[in-house]
């Protein structure tokens, strides 16, 4: 496309300022004391979105969070590109570990990003990243290259599983129809190592709750002789996984899909630094099931992890007591295939059947979604794959990711549509994390690829 780098070059400092306002509102789904905030976040997006050329732009309520829509038709005979993303943000919490507010947009050099990254919660994930669709946007209308029509959904609860979302997409199925759609929401192997992810993980997660004693009771009046929900929780969480790493739960991989030798062999083309990767990390050693690759672990395979676990006195000092409950939060990622919901009440029958006599257990289902898989022969995949080499010199490889955005599966079922996943984050960006970050590099390198994506879709599907 025409003036594509001199446009942002012009524009830079612009561009990063809006991104930076937009990073300062705390728009965190989870915590009800951010709703106002949030319902800013969307307004602010819906100006956004007006300003960069979108003909008509509406928020659209929900039973939660608003999405707000926005499309630009040019040609109904021209290719429809639907382009999705989220405004809403994790918890920042723990705040103490933050070398900045997390609220407060700090732009900072790093070995990694030595012209600098935006460090804010939000930056990478997702704001950054949808951002630059508003921005590849603004170019391609004021410069009227434009070349196929384009429609908006931006949500505010993809932190919180997407739930009204999914109604939303099954209601307005005409509103949203499309040819491919377009998300930027994963992230890619190294700045000199583009990557298009092919394939998300699926995601179950559960809450879990061991009841014992209908009180608190003094550990020496009643220790050893009651059941502890907390050593009692603790063992059945152990029992999970086995000496090799393999999970425990009965039909837990009857559909996992095992990868042949010549794809785990394709995968393994892709560079990896063991080394570096435990040390940007600080550990000493990697962990995981037996029998596999770092890279396959976080990608291949299924897992099952304990993201969160309480009970009893945690404060200052010593409380002897035996808690009456115990709790913890637990993620399963899973593979193309495995179907959460199954996979969700498999897990139930079996935590609760392991509870030993003492106690009552309790397994209530939060959220979660189907993996997903992009065919690398599709229009889209070509199509991107095309953008990418075009701005970075080098042909993209194709990712397997670990992560899990649940719509995704959705968008196809309802939508008939293939996504494409086109990402700019990296794995240090510390999404989730304290210390969120987004290279001004990857960020202005994704707004530079993108209008390409939308050039060569249009000729590939014309052709």
């Amino acid at each position: 496309m025409q003036h594509i780098q001199s446009y942002i070059e012009e524009h830079k400092d612009r561009f990063l300022n809006e991104l930076i306002d937009l990073l300062k509102i705390p728009s965190v789904s989870a915590d009800s004391a951010y709703k106002d905030d949030v319902i800013k976040t969307a307004d602010v997006i819906k100006s956004s979105l007006e300003k960069a050329g979108c003909e008509h732009v509406e928020i659209c309520e929900t039973e939660g969070f608003p999405i707000v829509y926005g499309e630009k038709m040019i040609d109904e005979s021209l290719p429809t590109v639907l382009v999705y993303g989220h405004y809403d943000v994790q918890p920042a919490d723990p705040l103490g570990l933050w070398h900045s507010p997390p609220y407060e947009p700090v732009i900072k050099k790093t070995d990694i990003h030595p012209e600098g990254a935006i460090f804010a919660r939000g930056a990478c994930d997702d704001k950054g990243q949808m951002y630059m669709h508003v921005k590849a946007m603004e170019f391609m209308t004021a410069t009227n290259q434009l070349p196929c029509n384009v429609k908006f959904m931006i949500e505010g609860e993809e932190e919180v599983g997407s739930v009204n979302l999914s109604k939303f997409v099954k209601n307005n199925q005409e509103k949203l129809k499309n040819d491919v759609i377009l998300i930027s929401d994963t992230g890619m192997i190294a700045q000199d190592v583009p990557s298009i992810t092919t394939g998300l993980r699926g995601l179950s997660y559960v809450e879990v709750e061991v009841t014992g004693p209908n009180r608190d009771l003094h550990s020496g009046l009643y220790g050893g002789a009651v059941a502890n929900p907390i050593n009692v929780l603790t063992k059945m969480i152990a029992s999970l996984h086995d000496d090799n790493n393999h999970i425990t739960i009965p039909g837990f991989y009857d559909k996992v899909e095992e990868l042949s030798e010549a794809e785990r062999a394709e995968m393994a083309k892709a560079p990896f630094s063991l080394e570096d990767y435990k040390k940007a990390i600080d550990i000493d050693a990697v962990y995981g099931e037996k029998g596999y690759t770092t890279n396959e672990r976080n990608s291949i395979r299924p897992t099952l992890d304990v993201n969160g676990i309480w009970g009893g006195y945690t404060g200052e000092g010593a409380k002897t007591v035996i808690a009456s409950q115990a709790f913890a939060k637990i993620s399963m990622r899973l593979v193309p295939h495995q179907d959460w919901e199954e996979i969700t009440d498999l897990f139930k029958a079996h935590f609760e059947s392991i509870a030993p006599a003492g106690v009552t257990v309790k397994v209530t289902p939060h959220h979660g979604g189907q993996g997903y898989v992009t065919p690398i022969d599709s229009i889209g995949y070509q199509a991107a794959s095309k953008a990418y080499h075009d701005t970075f010199g080098v042909k993209p490889i194709p990712q397997r990711s670990g992560g899990s955005i649940p719509i995704v599966a959705l968008f196809e079922k309802e939508l008939k549509s293939k996504t494409i996943l086109m990402g700019f984050g990296l794995d240090s960006d510390a999404i989730h994390s304290p210390n969120e970050h987004f290279g001004v590099w990857n960020y202005l390198k994704g707004i530079e690829t993108i209008p390409l994506f939308y050039k060569y879709f249009t000729e590939l599907k014309e052709a």
